[in-house]
């Protein structure tokens, strides 16, 4: 079977929305400055963005506020056409140890990582839901070591959950991932050399 391209179904919607001459509301799913840099870069001139910093499973407690002050600090200088918000969301690495009980060895990018995804992912549905806002969406397919597929899937699942239309996407496409990095460098931005949860701190340590 042909897999979904995640890009052409973002353009198709993207197209949609300028033709209607309106600006959406959309909350979006953020996990660090670096990574929300190009997406905001790309979707700020079609919606209005509350950016969800939801993220229970980034260890240590100081890495998840380093990289809380630094998506501030991209948002307060970046310069939109469109608002931008931020919600920080509460703190609570409980829910993410409870989530991926069991699948604590499993190998870097494998069900515990889909696990971690479907968390956060559902808590931007239940967020977007509340806020009656019109779309939601995540930040985390930019990563090349992230699966698009399940992303997109999970978002589609919680679509139809809440009732919130979920915009498929999959930004490390049109080399989004490599504009992240020249918009980090240009900002100023810290940029972590990992994902986040402690597994994959240690991953990369023993990489070293």
């Amino acid at each position: 079977m042909q897999s979904t391209n995640y890009q052409l179904v973002l353009n198709k919607t993207l197209e949609e929305i300028k033709s209607e001459h309106k600006t959406p509301s959309l909350l979006l799913h953020v996990c660090c400055a670096p990574c929300s840099s190009y997406v905001l870069e790309y979707l700020s001139d079609y919606f209005e963005i509350t950016l969800y910093y939801y993220n229970p499973n980034i260890y240590p407690q100081e890495e998840y506020f380093t990289r809380l002050k630094e998506l501030i600090k991209f948002v307060q200088e970046f310069k939109a056409n469109n608002a931008i918000f931020i919600e920080e969301a509460h703190y609570n690495p409980s829910e993410f140890y409870q989530k991926i009980q069991g699948l604590e060895n499993e190998k870097e990018g494998g069900g515990r990582c889909k696990k971690c995804y479907a968390l956060r992912l559902e808590a931007a549905a239940q967020k977007a839901a509340e806020k009656s806002l019109d779309y939601f969406t995540t930040t985390l397919s930019i990563s090349p070591l992230k699966n698009a597929k399940w992303i997109n899937e999970l978002g589609a699942d919680y679509e139809n959950k809440y009732g919130i239309r979920y915009l498929y996407a999959d930004f490390k496409k049109k080399e989004g991932y490599k504009r992240s990095i020249e918009l980090s460098k240009q900002y100023g931005l810290y940029r972590q050399d990992y994902c986040g949860c402690e597994f994959s701190m240690r991953n990369k340590k023993t990489e070293k």
